[in-house]
């Protein structure tokens, strides 16, 4: 009853609308389930996303959970903060001089003296108040370093953190893979950003700030597609979403993969499956792969679940996307 309350309230906001009149009839002649399946496939058309992103600030990609940018180039030795405006526009901050990992390139390993290239999120802040070594000044970011694309290639680490200077002596001007910066400095994004509102990205050279919204478009686009086929329990078209080489982040390959959706799918129960809080970022260093996180609500006559989700997907040159690793 919720529902189609829900369902209804829209429609009577919307009475001015073609698409509101178009909705009505076709209630009046299919009934509420089949309009419900229309405004899901509705979701799926590359248009809808064209005149939805036109006007959102996609510089960094398409991005509605974080209010905070923090953006690291290896190369420059910086690391710049960029916070939401009134205008939900991104705006530049401050650029701080930054010291990075010792050599170059991109962290693989434990002890290879490299900063990560990759997307991140701030999972820990550190301070005197926690027992924070003074070796890494007053205040200390815990990164999420690896993540799951890290995981994917290999990479092993951790403790990679975004921290000040030694209180009381002196240090050299490089680290062990974190990102270091003046106290002064490290302070004032402290005041500045909400760590669960924040989102780091980190790349050898600058970061790309020219994000084109007809891929994200595309890409949002396919995101619902994807959606689509699991909400009507289309196992073939959800399939066909995966790359044949992807793993689960708890190592399932695609067969055992396949085999488990298959048996899910077979129950065709009627679910509920909405998304929020998207976010769609090209990964920095790598051709037309992105990062798409989002909060899972579905529920199923067997199984109910709330949570964050994470895709790692690659976009082939008609803009379909495969999923090669999720979690």
């Amino acid at each position: 009853m919720l529902k189609k309350a829900l369902l209804f309230g829209f429609l009577l906001l919307s009475t001015s609308s073609l698409f509101a009149s178009s909705a009505l009839t076709y209630y009046r002649e299919n009934g509420l389930a089949n309009l419900e399946k229309q405004l899901d496939l509705q979701l799926t058309q590359t248009q809808y996303w064209t005149n939805h992103v036109h006007t959102v600030d996609t510089r960094f990609g398409y991005i509605e959970e974080y209010s905070s940018i923090l953006t690291c180039s290896k190369d420059d030795a910086t690391l710049s903060i960029y916070t939401k405006g009134e205008d939900n526009e991104y705006v530049l901050n401050k650029t701080h001089n930054a010291y990075t990992g010792k050599n170059s390139g991109d962290k693989t390993r434990e002890g290879d003296r490299k900063t990560p290239v990759g997307i991140y999120t701030l999972t820990e802040k550190l301070s005197k108040e926690t027992k924070l070594d003074p070796f890494y000044g007053p205040l200390a970011f815990v990164t999420s370093y690896p993540n799951i694309y890290d995981n994917y290639l290999g990479k092993n680490g951790h403790g990679i953190w975004i921290h000040g200077l030694p209180i009381k002596r002196s240090r050299d001007k490089f680290t062990k893979g974190c990102i270091a910066i003046k106290n002064s400095n490290i302070e004032c994004i402290g005041k500045k950003i909400d760590i669960e509102k924040t989102l780091l990205i980190i790349n050898s050279h600058k970061v790309n700030q020219d994000i084109s919204k007809l891929t994200l478009a595309s890409i949002l686009a396919e995101l619902y597609k994807w959606r689509y086929t699991w909400l009507y329990s289309d196992i073939d078209g959800y399939l066909s979403f995966y790359a044949s080489d992807f793993v689960r982040s708890d190592g399932v390959n695609f067969e055992n993969f396949k085999r488990y959706k298959t048996r899910v799918f077979k129950k065709d129960e009627k679910k509920s499956i909405i998304f929020r809080n998207i976010n769609v970022i090209p990964y920095p260093n790598r051709e037309n792969i992105y990062q798409i996180t989002f909060k899972e609500f579905y529920k199923s006559q067997s199984f109910e679940f709330i949570g964050n989700k994470t895709l790692m997907v690659r976009v082939d040159s008609n803009g379909k996307i495969k999923i090669f690793t999720e979690k």
